[in-house]
């Protein structure tokens, strides 16, 4: 080897190195090619002829490769050459570790083979077993956060619908096991702070967990133990880290039990909606009395006779959902709307026609708001299925005959007072808020949520009724325009105080 060629060859693994570097294999494989002229690639170690990598090169090429493949596997050679029908093929297989599969690198060119095709390969095989087994690597690593963010988000599915016997089974396999009272967080940002406040999370508070949101793509949800009663900053540190602190907002909710993940949850988004307007970026829930439990005993008596007929459902036919999938069901979409198909996992028509078929059985329009709020404080109300009596035939009709009715339970002196609670940060005073903000939201309930038909009635543009409610959740410190929403609460808080007109329906 002449002087000139050995410079050239030198020159050829600096640029082995630096392409490797740069660009893994691809580019790598790119200039391996343009650098000999001959079709470079990485072939699977096995003589499948369907290999995807084999793809490009035409039939007689592609025999010729797997033809050295194989001498290869089975001769246990260090590399093959074969000369055929004006084709010359070098093989070699990649560097890597005992019981890995490693590819082999191949090259196909037309005879006679350009002059030092062998060697350059020989040379760039450390370079492409280092890249491939980085990126292996890599690959491998986003499989298995992959799964773990899908097991977590399973669990985190299965606190949502109550079912925390077997959440705590699942978790306590996959650690940490998880807690009997939770403080649940929403942090809002972008990827690379959520990501930094994962692993400052993780490394404070070992406990914790952090789940990907599943509706959400710009959320992530930390479910920490509860710390007595201590919050903000003094419970969580990294709250205060400055990556966290200017670049994400975040929602906190109080202490629940673990069996109210779902309470939590809302609690820490309807939080996330005041962290919005707040320059400090965080915000922690500002508690208000629940309806069910203002109400009392009363409503459990009346939400087990509303539910009934879904709480006594047998479907028909085996595939069909069962009352369990569809009590899930509703709960998701009454909190999520059309990201229930993103929490449960199933398709949009296949929601539908659940949502059609509980208002079948329930004898409601879901399209309407009055029906909407009064199933959800049925939902919330409702007994334990273990301490129900799912009564039916004529014992159910009595049931549902001897239970109040919604209008009943909600005239109360201490229902009225909760109702005035939901309203009093909106209520007009002298020298107060404006009249207007009052008018936007009433008539925004009174027109189902829409804020089509809402702007229609108050002759303004339906960017304006936006404002308007934006406003409006930053004074009742709810979230209103994304769900999960307080828009339930203040219907049912509206038709207590007669501020709207309501055709009575199946709500009443």
């Amino acid at each position: 080897m002449n002087g000139e060629t050995r410079a050239r060859r030198a020159e050829d693994i600096l640029e082995i190195q630096r392409s490797a570097r740069h660009g893994g294999t691809r580019k790598l494989l790119t200039w391996l090619s343009t650098r000999s002229g001959a079709s470079v690639l990485l072939v699977n170690s096995s003589d499948n002829a369907t290999s995807p990598s084999l793809s490009p090169l035409a039939a007689h090429s592609r025999e010729l490769v797997l033809r050295g493949v194989r001498d290869i596997a089975q001769r246990g050679l260090r590399s093959a050459s074969i000369d055929h029908e004006g084709l010359t093929c070098v093989v070699l297989p990649l560097d890597g570790a005992p019981g890995l599969t490693v590819p082999l690198l191949a090259a196909v060119a037309s005879s006679p083979a350009p002059p030092g095709l062998a060697h350059l390969l020989a040379d760039a095989t450390h370079a492409m077993s280092l890249s491939w087994l980085a990126e292996h690597t890599q690959r491998q690593r986003k499989r298995l956060n992959t799964a773990e963010a899908g097991n977590r988000e399973a669990v985190l599915h299965l606190l949502m619908n109550g079912h925390t016997g077997v959440a705590r089974q699942i978790a306590g396999a996959l650690q940490p096991e998880l807690p009997e009272r939770v403080r649940v967080y929403v942090i809002e940002g972008p990827p690379t702070a959520r990501a930094r406040v994962a692993q400052d999370v993780t490394e404070e508070d070992v406990d914790a967990w952090i789940v990907p949101c599943p509706v959400y793509t710009g959320h992530t949800l930390v479910l920490a133990p509860a710390r007595d009663g201590i919050q903000g900053d003094a419970a969580q540190t990294w709250m205060s880290r400055r990556l966290v602190a200017e670049t994400c907002r975040i929602g906190e909710s109080d202490d629940v039990p673990l069996r109210d993940t779902a309470t939590g949850y809302a609690q820490a988004f309807h939080a996330l909606a005041v962290a919005r307007h707040r320059c400090s970026r965080r915000s922690s829930f500002t508690w208000r009395p629940d309806l069910a439990l203002t109400i009392g005993p009363a409503a459990t008596l009346w939400a087990n006779a509303f539910l009934l007929p879904l709480r006594t459902h047998t479907p028909r036919r085996a595939q069909d959902p069962d009352r369990a999938e569809l009590l899930a069901t509703v709960a998701s979409w009454l909190t999520f709307a059309a990201g229930a198909t993103a929490h449960l996992k199933i398709h949009r028509n296949t929601l539908a026609a659940r949502l059609a078929h509980i208002e079948t059985l329930l004898g409601l329009d879901l399209d309407r708001l009055g029906d909407q709020a009064a199933l959800a404080l049925a939902l919330r109300a409702m007994a334990e299925p273990d301490q129900s009596a799912d009564a039916t035939g004529t014992a159910g009709v009595e049931h549902r005959a001897a239970a109040p009715t919604l209008d009943q339970l909600l005239l109360s002196p201490h229902v009225e007072a909760w109702a005035r609670t939901q309203f009093r940060p909106v209520m007009p005073a002298p020298c107060g808020l404006p009249p207007n903000l009052t008018d936007t939201l009433t008539t925004w309930l009174r027109h189902d949520a829409r804020v089509g038909p809402t702007a229609a009635a108050l002759s303004l543009s339906a960017s304006a009724v936006r404002k308007r409610l934006a406003r409006v959740e930053a004074l009742l410190e709810r979230s209103l325009l994304r769900p999960p929403s307080a828009v339930h609460d203040l219907w049912l808080a509206q038709r207590v105080l007669g501020l709207g007109s309501f055709p009575s329906g199946r709500a009443g």
